[in-house]
């Protein structure tokens, strides 16, 4: 293994924006004869599942990093890709720091903490640094991060989709082989119409809902132990069942 050697200075190049060291030319997503890219599987890893929310700030990457732990509790060897690349949160949540080292093949080997093995923009440059990227250089960056890291076998990939439907969204779902996805939401109106969105994208994308979280759903007073529907009680029961 080597150090990887990080700097977007000398690697901002719109064809490996993470500066991976290449003996020949690129790799480029495969594609079709007409229609949509080809989807293809993450190497070494058995089953994909995307978290999503399409709404930010309710609690996604948490739940994207419990599942995670869940299954590597249950014996399953498992891992979570951060694929935000503006706001990468999987680093704090597993307490995880540093650049990634790099195989002999010249892909990077994941962080490791808890027993499950993590990938984030937010290892790769300074956790104050912003990432000022166009979006042909995102995506790239996204294909580097799904395909040039050296997961060492896996059962499980936990996918930490950024909020919205967007462009990361729509080549993780068009380019990636998904087993399911688990949609995250709020139980106020605010943030279900965006995660009746979500689930709408996935369903367009033939990917399979394994199921809707609601989070932040009750508040429980450290006082007098009371329980508090602050957002409300029902409503990813009530909107999920309609879709």
């Amino acid at each position: 293994m080597r150090i990887r050697l990080f700097s977007t200075a000398r690697y901002l190049k719109h064809e490996n924006p993470l500066g991976l060291p290449r003996s020949n030319a690129p790799p480029q997503m495969p594609r079709m004869q007409r229609g949509l890219p080809e989807k293809r599987s993450i190497e070494d890893v058995r089953k994909v599942i995307a978290v999503s929310s399409a709404k930010g700030g309710v609690g996604k990457s948490t739940i994207a990093v419990n599942l995670a732990l869940c299954f590597a509790r249950m014996g399953y060897r498992s891992g979570v890709l951060d694929t935000d690349i503006f706001g990468p949160s999987i680093p704090t949540l597993l307490n995880l720091r540093g650049e990634p080292r790099l195989s002999s093949e010249n892909r990077l080997i994941p962080l490791s903490n808890y027993g499950v093995k993590s990938m984030s923009m937010g290892y790769l440059v300074h956790e104050e640094a912003p990432v000022v990227w166009r979006g042909l250089l995102v995506m790239k960056a996204l294909q580097q991060l799904l395909h040039d890291v050296d997961w060492g076998g896996l059962d499980i990939l936990v996918l930490d989709l950024p909020p919205g439907t967007g462009d990361t969204q729509l080549t993780i779902t068009q380019q990636v082989k998904l087993d399911g996805a688990v949609i995250v939401s709020t139980p106020q109106d605010i943030a279900l119409k965006d995660a009746v969105k979500g689930i709408k994208m996935f369903e367009k994308v033939n990917v399979p809902i394994l199921g809707m979280v609601q989070n932040m759903s009750i508040f429980i007073c450290p006082h007098c132990k009371q329980a508090t529907h602050i957002f409300g009680s029902d409503g990813v029961s009530r909107d999920g069942a309609s879709e």
